[in-house]
């Protein structure tokens, strides 16, 4: 055995999903082992990471004037590097179990619309916490790799990755994007979109994390065939006090109902630059929706014909690292290594 296989024997290849609301982190050979929200909780007197993930994001709403409560990622980009690298760091270090003899190799996924700058800035943040060698590859093709699709042949896929801060839409062939659309409405869009529903409708003032509960409980892009209600409990702006009021699943359709066209109309936009041969695979197999947003309730009744096929970004992230090296290795080299 020589140097060089040794050496990759005792390195970890490690892919992260670097997400808005989530971010997933795949170690070779033993599958997800991190999917933690997107949340790093910091003392402002000491500057020290208090919290990062699950125990940060129950801080947020709650927290003190001397404990901050960041999101690091918005829009699928980094917008505070410092804080971002920090995560980064904690993260490759509980994949790694503290072993950090060997660097590792990462890849992570990156938004297809984003600005050379912003990519220097995730590779930046990979490098700096720890990574021996960084990878981007472009959110839509590592889905379209989960999800099996034949984009190495001349045969067009169409993919739409709704994510916390950006939804991308991207159709692929010959493991190349020929077209694609990036529009900065996703998850964390609709949450805001049911706060403000609730402030104007019902008077009633509720947080982030009460609208996330609610869009995945009862909220819908289409009639449901038995709709749903759930109590919501929140701040009454009138009188001040904590109030419970019900809300039904009509009521949440309709705030969520601009967020939802917008991502349509999106989705009509892209067929519109799309060659007509392209247009008419599309057609035939039908588009891939993918990210957390993808299972909004209705989503794929509410979307064009032809019909939708979901896919779980859990599934997409196992299987983009498991088949890539067989497969698609010369996709990522061509189309996401800078």
């Amino acid at each position: 055995m020589s140097f060089f296989d040794l050496f990759g024997m005792m390195a970890n290849d490690i892919a992260i999903d670097l997400g808005t609301a989530n971010t997933l982190v795949y170690k070779k050979n033993s599958g997800i082992v991190i999917d933690e929200p997107s949340v790093v909780a910091v003392s402002n007197d000491s500057k020290k990471i208090i919290a990062i993930g699950q125990q940060a994001k129950v801080m947020l709403g709650k927290n003190p004037d001397e404990v901050r409560v960041i999101k690091p990622l918005k829009d699928g980009v980094i917008a505070d590097f410092q804080v971002t690298e920090l995560m980064l760091r904690n993260l490759i270090m509980r994949a790694q179990k503290k072993r950090l003899l060997v660097r590792p190799r990462v890849i992570v996924c990156v938004p297809s619309g984003i600005t050379e700058v912003e990519k220097r800035a995730v590779r930046d943040s990979a490098l700096h916490a720890g990574a021996r060698e960084v990878f981007l590859i472009s959110e839509p093709v590592a889905a379209a790799i989960g999800a099996d699709l034949p984009i190495d042949q001349a045969y067009g896929n169409m993919v739409m990755d709704i994510g916390g801060g950006t939804s991308e839409i991207a159709v692929i062939s010959l493991s190349h994007i020929v077209v694609h659309n990036s529009i900065r409405v996703g998850g964390d869009k609709m949450d805001t979109d049911v706060i403000s529903y609730l402030r104007k409708k019902n008077n009633l003032h509720v947080g982030l994390q009460t609208a996330e509960k609610i869009k995945m409980q009862i909220g819908s892009a289409y009639p449901l065939k038995q709709e749903l209600a759930m109590e919501v409990r929140g701040r009454d702006i009138v009188s001040g006090f904590p109030v419970t009021i019900k809300v039904s699943s009509d009521e949440i359709r309709e705030a969520l109902s601009e967020t939802v066209s917008t991502m349509i109309d999106a989705i009509k936009r892209l067929f519109e630059r799309t060659a007509p041969e392209l247009a008419a695979d599309i057609a035939e197999r039908g588009i891939f929706l993918t990210g957390g947003g993808a299972l909004l309730k209705g989503l794929d009744e509410r979307s064009p014909k032809p019909w939708i096929c979901r896919s779980m970004w859990f599934r997409i992230l196992w299987n983009a690292w498991s088949r890539a090296r067989a497969k698609c290795w010369t996709t990522w080299n061509v189309t996401a290594r800078f």
